[in-house]
């Protein structure tokens, strides 16, 4: 059963991913900064945004594959996906210098309540196969 969901958004994850380490890259040359961020604060949040994203992601594609392999309807799983790489895009674009406090607030929200609806779909879905 091909995961077609599940590689979209590992892939769009890995390519923010990505973009994200980037910018910690660029940003520890500019600095001279090769081990923690150097008290500089753009480095900091630069970091953290990156170890979010690898901290978050895996749990929810995780999630999302059991999902989907396990037969749950697509459009369903769609939206969940959807919502959780939403709250990963939202997040780090909150932490940025100019960024909104809102949209990384907003993002984490996304994230934590798609993390939970994705669990619980995962378990239900579960139970009603295991008694139907």
């Amino acid at each position: 059963m091909p995961l077609y969901i599940t590689a979209l958004a590992a892939s769009i994850l890995a390519i923010l991913l990505t973009m994200l380490a980037l910018k910690v890259v660029k940003l520890r040359q500019k600095e001279k900064v090769s081990v923690g961020d150097g008290g500089n604060d753009e480095l900091q949040r630069a970091v953290r945004a990156h170890a979010n994203l690898a901290e978050y992601a895996p749990i929810g594609l995780i999630l999302i594959a059991c999902a989907e392999f396990n037969g749950v309807p697509r459009l369903l799983l769609a939206i969940l996906a959807i919502a959780f790489v939403a709250g990963r895009v939202m997040h780090p674009a909150g932490m940025q210098n100019n960024g909104s406090f809102a949209a990384r607030v907003n993002g984490m929200r996304l994230t934590l309540v798609s993390l939970l609806a994705l669990a619980a779909v995962n378990i239900l879905w579960l139970l009603w196969r295991v008694i139907t």
